[in-house]
């Protein structure tokens, strides 16, 4: 066994050895999680994809593309369905657009497509390297916060408000032990424990058993009859409409998806590769290409699989920061989702506010990377706050990516500084405006 991982993951050239990346996996396993409750949750609101269904789409999604990525980039690191492609996926195509949800899955899956051909032509990576260093970290940061508002807003602590847009949302039973849950959690994370957002869901969760029960008028958590059931394959998985999603009024939607998917998902992977200081000499991110062809291959397979599109995920680098440094640590993670697969009445108790502590510590994550911006200089700053405060008030990751490209290249040009403008980026600019057109 110890051959064949030496063969296949090349152990000792990357100064780690098979206990190290297994300790890694189940580090960054914990650490992800949350994922298993949090993306259903977001994909079953409204009008949206069945909660079981979307659970084994994601379970699905998550394994087998962190395998992948494991097994053919040889990098640690892991993949399941992005939090803020979910949330647009949800908030901004099913239910603002009113697009019904396996159509969306449909917009998915031809955009999943359409990466697989940049992918293998290199233009994804060529788009990579053209993306600043500033607009990376505005992105990210922006898509925290992105996360951070819904979490909050789920919770009902903000709520809309005709006089100022959103307020406080008053000390209901609701509100209270969100923030008993939130609490509990930051408690945990600053102790460095594994797993600290799974275990603050679960906290979360229990204390809201006692809702409507001891105090309250409203029950909140509700036990199942079976706390264990085979997957479910008949709600989701190969439901999308890839017809109605060809039609003439969905190539808006379907370029509107792809540009946010796109640079959501590289904003992401840009961070991981970041955060966890695997890069080559070049300051890219190590084996670029296949990374990249692998998280398109996440999005193609999670349309059809019935959930948003698979991403590199920045918990990553807590199991790199624990030794892993291989594929192993990938594959180990892709494992452990599996047995999830069977535990969807039991996931399926966790009320959706229950998950805003996890929410909000991802968006405190991600939000770090403001500290490598240099907000003193007007052409990196500006650019990189207009991603940050657009994404989370436009609530749209869209308006905020594509302001930030367009005032990127105008402060260049205007400051006499094009020649530092990466050709690439002038056809993104073009592509970032029509994004805006279409919206």
């Amino acid at each position: 066994m110890s051959y064949l991982f030496e063969k296949l993951f090349k152990l000792k050239k990357n100064n780690t050895n098979a206990r190290t990346e297994l300790i890694a996996g189940f580090t960054t396993f914990f650490t992800m999680s949350y994922v298993i409750i949090v993306c259903p949750s977001i994909l079953s609101t409204g009008d949206g994809i069945p909660f079981s269904g979307a659970l084994t789409a994601t379970i699905l999604v998550s394994a087998f593309s962190s395998i992948l990525m494991g097994l053919v980039a040889n990098l640690p690191f892991a993949l399941a369905p992005g939090m803020g492609i979910t949330a647009f996926f949800t908030f901004q195509i099913v239910i603002d657009m009113a697009v019904p949800w396996q159509t969306a899955l449909g917009t998915v899956f031809i955009s999943g497509l359409i990466f697989l051909f940049l992918s293998i032509i290199r233009v994804r990576e060529m788009i990579v390297q053209a993306i600043p260093d500033c607009i990376r970290y505005g992105v990210a940061a922006g898509i925290g916060l992105f996360i951070t508002l819904i979490g909050l807003k789920e919770a009902c602590f903000i709520v809309y408000s005709l006089e100022t847009l959103v307020t406080f949302g008053k000390f209901t039973p609701k509100v209270i032990i969100f923030l008993a849950g939130l609490a509990f959690t930051v408690l945990l994370v600053s102790k460095k424990t594994q797993g600290s957002l799974l275990i603050g869901i679960i906290f979360t969760t229990v204390a809201a058993y006692s809702c409507g029960r001891l105090w309250g008028d409203e029950i909140l958590v509700r036990i199942p009859e079976r706390l264990v059931s085979l997957p479910d394959f008949s709600t989701a998985f190969f439901k999308l409409n890839i017809i109605d999603a060809l039609r003439l009024g969905m190539v808006g939607t379907i370029f509107t998806f792809f540009f946010t998917d796109m640079f959501d998902s590289i904003s992401t992977f840009l961070g991981v590769a970041q955060v966890a200081d695997l890069r080559d000499g070049q300051g890219q991110p190590k084996n670029l290409k296949l990374a990249l062809l692998i998280d398109a291959i996440s999005t193609t397979i999670a349309g059809p699989l019935g959930s948003s599109s698979g991403t590199t995920y920045i918990e990553s680098a807590a199991g790199i920061e624990s030794g892993g440094r291989t594929g192993l640590t990938a594959v180990i993670v892709g494992l452990l989702f599996l047995p999830c697969l069977y535990l969807a009445p039991l996931i399926e108790m966790v009320p959706i506010f229950a998950t805003a502590p996890a929410l909000i510590l991802v968006g405190l994550y991600m939000i770090r990377t403001l500290a490598n911006i240099d907000f003193t200089e007007i052409d990196e700053g500006f650019p990189a706050f207009l991603a940050l405060i657009l994404i989370p008030l436009t609530y749209s990751i869209t308006q905020g990516i594509s302001w930030s490209f367009i005032f990127y290249a105008f402060l260049k040009v205007i400051t006499g500084q094009a020649r530092e403008i990466h050709p690439m980026l002038y056809v993104i600019v073009i592509f970032a405006a029509l994004a805006l057109i279409l919206v």
